[in-house]
Formats: structure tokens, sequence, C-alpha cells
């Protein structure tokens, strides 16, 4: 048994927590805006600076997460604070564990308006199934169409919303063993098996020599300082850092897991399903002919509107349809069960509740809060949007004010997570005690000091780079501008 305690719910085996915490950082940003990234930023010039990133980035922050949670044994900041406590530190230390438990719950109640997207879909190639119009032999902009019309309702879009809720509530209600592992164990093998079946499928439609030159093409003068700081920022939200969702499931680690060489296969798995994501979808996009001036694009609308459009050219396209949508589900299901399971397990502990209650206070108040957001979707927030940083080019060129879904995923993005990987950094790498951290990583003498070193110099110095970029976007390009030119 591989359970963090014998009074504390846990992973059941090694593999069970490797399968977790994949699929909490395999989601749909791996899905749709790696892929568009690289094609965009130079193939593989970009695709290589992105491994590198993971390697001294991304792979260090993610094993310090993991070494504090299972060093604690309890909730985020909990777990910061007896590290803190032990090492004759702070605990105001924990407001790092504070502000993922923030940036998780702020995640959470937009991400699943998302996955009502997902439910949608589904449900729409189900129709197509059973002699249905849904998108079988409808015109390209009836197709497409879609998508805006389910934006444009608002009653539908929170139902979807509260149902893509309800099961991620469900499964993180039942506990770590019977709910969340139970999850990993079964739906991420899923994942990977349509995930691979469609790659494949893809591989013999006729555009995958396309996509592999769209992906991979080394283009070195495109390797710009912003993209570089693509790279870099996807090599850091790729991996789900910073919003302690992995200091949360490495407290239910056992004491027999080895976290450094376990770290590199969670971390080398997102990556290589970042990596695939593009020989999966890409192929299609190429040989249907809807990739616009060479570029097959990326984001929602390559979801949402490319892709439906794509599979009812091709043949048995309703059934793959059908697939790539609940493989889509899969991992995004994986990831809203993690970081539902962050604010919930803060606020078993915090209010000493049993952890249905817990879940059931935190998914109501992100739901409402999600739901908010969904109704009032294209909508700017009044007043906030004032602040330069919650601004937004429109498809007009125009500056706008962000609506409240942006606004959540912004401060999540700009300030909370990359915020909180820094002080994280800072603490193990500066002021926990080496005897307690050293006690937990496992590695060799050799691999403890050059992790020891990117913690304390590179990583910090990375991160400082994602916020000073998100904080102060007009003074960075200006600066890249001027490292370009030289």
């Amino acid at each position: 048994m591989a359970a963090a305690s014998g009074q504390r719910d846990g992973w059941s085996s090694r593999s069970a927590f490797i399968l977790a915490a994949i699929g909490s950082a395999v989601g749909l940003g791996n899905m749709w805006r790696f892929p568009a990234e690289a094609g965009a930023n130079g193939g593989g010039a970009f695709v290589l600076f992105y491994i590198l990133c993971v390697v001294i980035m991304g792979l260090p922050v993610l094993l310090s997460e993991v070494i504090i949670g299972r060093h604690g044994q309890s909730n985020a900041p909990a777990s910061v604070r007896k590290m803190a406590e032990e090492s004759n530190r702070s605990p105001h230390w924990d407001i790092f564990a504070k502000f993922g438990v923030a940036g998780a719950f702020m995640v959470v109640s937009f991400y699943c308006i998302v996955g009502g997207w997902v439910l949608y879909y589904i449900g729409m190639f189900v129709g197509d199934l059973f002699g249905g119009t849904s998108f079988s032999g409808q015109e390209a902009k009836v197709v497409q169409g879609r998508f805006g019309e389910l934006l444009g309702n608002n009653l539908l879009m929170v139902g979807l919303h509260a149902l893509f809720f309800a099961i991620t509530f469900f499964f993180v209600a039942r506990g770590v063993s019977r709910g969340i592992e139970w999850v990993a164990t079964w739906l991420m093998p899923a994942f990977f098996a349509l995930f691979l079946a469609i790659t494949i499928y893809g591989a013999f439609s006729g555009g995958f020599g396309e996509a592999v030159a769209y992906l991979f093409t080394f283009d070195a003068s495109k390797l710009t300082p912003q993209v570089m700081i693509a790279a870099l920022g996807q090599a850091f939200f790729s991996l789900s850092l910073g919003v302690a969702g992995m200091i949360t499931y490495g407290a239910y680690v056992g004491r027999d897991v080895k976290l450094g060489s376990t770290s590199g296969i969670i971390a080398g798995a997102d990556t290589a399903v970042a990596l695939i994501a593009g020989l999966c979808i890409f192929p299609i996009i190429f040989a249907t002919g809807l990739a616009v001036n060479g570029d097959p694009g990326g984001g929602p609308g390559l979801m949402f509107q490319n892709l439906p459009l794509a599979f009812q050219d091709i043949p048995g396209g309703t059934f793959i349809g059908l697939f790539f949508f609940i493989m889509v589900f899969f991992a995004a299901l994986t990831s809203s069960i993690a970081l539902l399971e962050v604010p919930t397990a803060w606020a078993k502990d915090a209010f000493n509740m049993p952890r249905a209650g817990a879940a059931a206070l935190v998914a109501g108040c992100a739901f409402v809060v999600g739901a908010v957001a969904a109704w009032f979707l294209n909508q700017p927030v009044p007043v906030i949007t004032e602040i330069p940083l919650y601004t937004k080019l429109n498809d007009a060129g125009q500056v706008v004010g962000q609506d409240l879904f942006d606004v959540l995923d912004t401060t999540y993005s700009k300030l909370l997570a990359p915020i909180s990987a820094i002080l994280t950094c800072l603490f193990l790498g500066w002021f926990a005690s080496r005897r307690l951290v050293d006690s937990e990583h496992g590695l060799s003498s050799g691999m403890a000091m050059l992790w020891l070193t990117l913690i304390r110099f590179v990583c910090p110095t990375f991160l400082a780079v994602i916020v000073f970029g998100g904080l102060f976007p007009e003074t960075a390009q200006s600066i890249f501008a001027l490292l370009g030119a030289g």
C-alpha cells in the first residue's frame, strides 16, 4: 500500500498516483493550445525550446510541489506550514499555497464551462448517430455556427456547466481512493487508447505530412524572445503548476514512492501528449482543406468549429468525432477533479468538515462563479476592466474590457499561479531545512545539487519573466523587440 498514512486516504499504488497526476496535468491546453503555439511560432524550434523549459523549469517546480505535499501529509497550506515550522521558519510561508488554492478555485469555476461545451458536442455527435442532423449533411456555416449558437444560449451553457460540475463533484466527494483514483485508473488508459487510435487514423488521412511539416520543421529564425516566452508559459501552465495541485496530490503519496523519477514520468507523459496532440488533430484539418493559408488555427475555434466540420468530411467522421470528444471529456474531467480537490482538501481541514460537505461547499461556490461567468460571457466586467491588466483586443483590434471568464483566467495565469510557483522555489531553495527536503526527494547527490540550483536561480528567473510579461505586456514587447533587433 502507498497510502499517505493509516488515517488519511491516499493512493493505493505508485501507478495510481502517476495516472492521477498525469490526468491533472493533461487537459484542454494540451489539445488545442500547444499544437497551435508550436506551429505558429517556429515549429521545431519552438518544440525544442518548450522541451528545454519543461526540463529546467517545469520538472523542478513539479518535484518541489510534490515534496512539500508528501512531507506535510495535509492540505496545501497546512503542508507548507508544517515544513516551515519544522525548518524554524515563519508559518506565513503558507501564503503561496493559499494563492494556489485560490487559483485552483478560479480555474475550476471557468474550466467546467468549457467542460460543458465538450458535453454539448458529445450530444451533437450522438444525435448524428441516431439519425439526427446536428452536423451530418449540413453546410459549413451551419456546422461552424453551432458553437456561436451555444455561446448565445446562456441557459443552455449554465445547464451544461452544472452537469459537468456535478460529475466533477461526485468523484471528488467520494474521496481519493474511491473517487479520484478510480477515475484516473479507468479514464486515463481509455484516454490514451482513444488518443493513439485517432492519431493513427489521422496518419492515414492524407494530411499527415503537412501536419508534421507545420509542427516540426525547424526554423531557428522564428525563435524570437516572444516565442521563447510563449514556450516558457506553455511549459508552466501545461503541467498545471502554481495551483497547489501537486502539493495536494503529493500529500496522498506513500513513503515508498521515489519522487524524483515519478515526477519525471509525469512531466514526460504530459509533454508527450502535447507533442502528439497536433498529430492527432492537424492531419484531419489539413486533409479536409480547412487550414487557412497553411494555418490550421488553435483555441476554441479549432476544437469546436473546424474539427466538427472536418469530421463530417471524412469516412466514419461521426464515430471519429464522437470518440474524439469523449477523449477530450476524459482529459477535461481528470483535470477538473484535480482542481476541485485542492480547495476541497483545504476546506475539509480548515472547517473540520466531512469530505462530502467540503466538496459541496466549494463546488457550490465555484459553480455560482462559473454560472455568472457563463451567463455574462463576452460582457465586460464593470470597473475592474479599467485596469490595463484586464483589457484585451477584440476582433476589430479595439481595446475592450475582459468578461468574467477572462478576468478569472488572467488573475490565475498572470498573477496567482506564477507568483505561487516563484515563492515555492524560494521557500524550498533557500529557507526550508535541507535535511527535511533531502529526506523526501530521493535524488542522487549530483541530481539534488542540480535541482537545488535550478529552483534557487533558474526557475524563479523564468517565472518572473512570465509575471513581468503578463503585468507589463507593452514594456515586455518593447524589450523583446530590442533583443530581437540585437
